[in-house]
């Protein structure tokens, strides 16, 4: 019964986290030596078994390309590991003896990690990596559809953690992972942090949890080509990034927006790049295999190559095709070239100009997309910085590989498979997220300026209920009696001012 099977992951959970809890808690005295030690162990061991953990991500999902998936976990091992190495995480990480502010590290404590089908194994170890070096533990939901491949990752990860002196059951996971215990685990009272990487489901459930959490959008990355840009060139990045891994990272290229005095020879290059234009007849069909219902991308296209989507859609394509493209005009929900597709498939628009080509790109970052990313090539340095000020993403990657590019492979961006939003799109950060959004940080403040405090002037006190305006009444009142009696006694007159002041206060 699915009911079991629910109580089952949710107690596993429950166990895993528990342990994870424990763990930290003798975490939290190790050295920053001690720490460094077991985050490098972590990564050279995963970094070792690259190729094994690719081979076996893509056997179990049956997307992607086993050397770009192996890339993927050299990026997420290594390149994330040599990006964090030198930080302090521990103790007094910073002081600035001028201001006289001493900041201090502190874990966040046990860290909920949702791990995504398109990057299961890369974004497992990487996950793993910051959280150990911030001394964090960290529980585990993987895919379901990607189970074995992430807990063989996670497995090396924890091995490699234990050998080199961690904690026992630091990093813990789900291994019959359903949507209940997911739920359960981002909202569980021992949970302080959900790094959430997934379906915007899982995102909007880690959002909605109460808990702090970094959660990332969708991408629909517009790439244009400016008529500056070397054509050859830029194509050539372009087919590059588009079927890297069968288009599965959310920073890929989705759509190409080319000035219309460089089309022809954009399209020229494309198709010498292994891309194949789609006829208006082929076009129809392979719009409904993107998306047979309106606004949902097809999960049976995602990270599949270019061939085997066409054969879905019944059409026959060159051995040498990588991508598959369509020229199209129209943005929209309803228009399926135009959303995100998570595979080598292009939209091709053409712009009359830079201010189009701007205008067809706020479109589709409109339509999914915002606050990720952006592509462009030109070699009008003017250019990329106009569309730095005025479009509405986190990372613009210029004359580079998108995909990659955004991840930190092929740019000085810090190396990540979680890759924030801003709040464009819906996140609390728009960073390339890494070990240093999962510190605390406290801070240690002297005092640094004399300050004089003014005394308050005498008090007036004004009857109850009354504002100052009512003074010149009581006055009134009183002159008023002392006229009456024609001579001034001074207690006379103060038994006076305390009855009229009575009769104020009571009315």
């Amino acid at each position: 019964m699915q009911f079991d099977h629910d109580l089952q992951s949710i107690q596993e959970m429950r166990n895993a986290l528990q342990k994870a809890k424990e763990a930290q808690q003798k975490y939290l005295v190790f050295t920053q030596q001690q720490v460094d030690e077991i985050v490098k162990r972590v990564a050279e061991a995963a970094f070792a078994k690259s190729l094994e953990l690719a081979q076996l991500a893509v056997e179990e999902t049956g997307m992607g390309v086993v050397e770009h998936k192996q890339m993927k976990n050299e990026v997420g091992s290594i390149a994330v590991y040599d990006s964090i190495k030198d930080e302090r995480t521990v103790g007094i990480i910073n002081e600035d003896r001028v201001k006289k502010i001493i900041e201090v590290a502190a874990p966040y404590g046990v860290i909920a990690g949702i791990v995504p089908i398109t990057n299961p194994t890369s974004t497992a170890i990487f996950k793993t990596i910051i959280a150990l070096k911030t001394r964090n533990g960290i529980v585990f939901s993987p895919h379901p559809r990607a189970v074995k491949c992430t807990i063989a990752a996670l497995n090396i990860c924890l091995e490699a953690a234990i050998e080199a002196g961690a904690p026992e059951g630091i990093v813990g996971w789900i291994s019959n992972p359903t949507m209940a215990a997911s739920t359960e685990l981002m909202k569980h009272s021992d949970i302080d942090l959900i790094l959430a990487t997934g379906g915007k489901d899982l995102v909007r459930a880690a959002y909605s949890s109460g808990k702090p959490a970094y959660g990332v959008g969708p991408g629909n990355v517009p790439v244009y080509i400016e008529k500056s840009a070397n054509i050859s060139q830029a194509v050539k990045m372009i087919a590059d990034s588009k079927s890297f891994d069968n288009g599965t990272i959310c920073a890929t290229e989705q759509s190409i927006i080319v000035d219309r005095n460089v089309q022809q020879i954009t399209i020229r290059e494309l198709k010498q790049n292994g891309a194949y234009f789609l006829s208006k007849e082929e076009k129809v069909v392979v719009e409904k295999v993107i998306s047979p219902v309106t606004g949902k991308l097809n999960p049976n296209i995602v990270g599949q190559s270019a061939r085997k989507i066409a054969e879905l859609a019944g059409i026959s394509v060159p051995f040498e095709t990588r991508i598959l493209i369509a020229e199209e005009t129209r943005i929209g929900k309803d228009v399926p070239f135009s959303i995100e597709k998570l595979s080598p498939i292009f939209a091709l628009y053409t712009a009359d100009g830079v201010d189009h080509a701007k205008e067809i790109c706020l479109k589709l970052l409109n339509l999914g997309g915002r606050g990720h990313s952006l592509s462009l090539h030109t070699n009008d340095d003017s250019i990329a910085r106009d569309f730095a000020l005025e479009m509405p993403v986190s990372r613009l990657l210029v004359n580079t590989l998108s995909s990659i590019g955004a991840v930190g492979a092929t740019t000085g961006l810090l190396p990540s498979m979680t890759l924030g939003c801003g709040s464009f799109g819906g996140n609390i950060t728009s960073d390339n997220v890494s070990a240093r959004h999962l510190i605390n940080i406290k801070r240690l403040a002297y005092g640094t300026k004399e300050v004089t405090i003014p005394k308050p002037e005498k008090e007036i006190i004004t009857p109850k209920g009354k504002t100052n305006e009512n003074v010149s009444e009581i006055v009134e009142q009183v002159l008023k009696q002392v006229n009456l009696l024609g001579q001034v006694d001074p207690k006379a007159i103060s038994e006076m001012v305390t009855q009229v002041i009575k009769k104020y206060q009571l009315n």
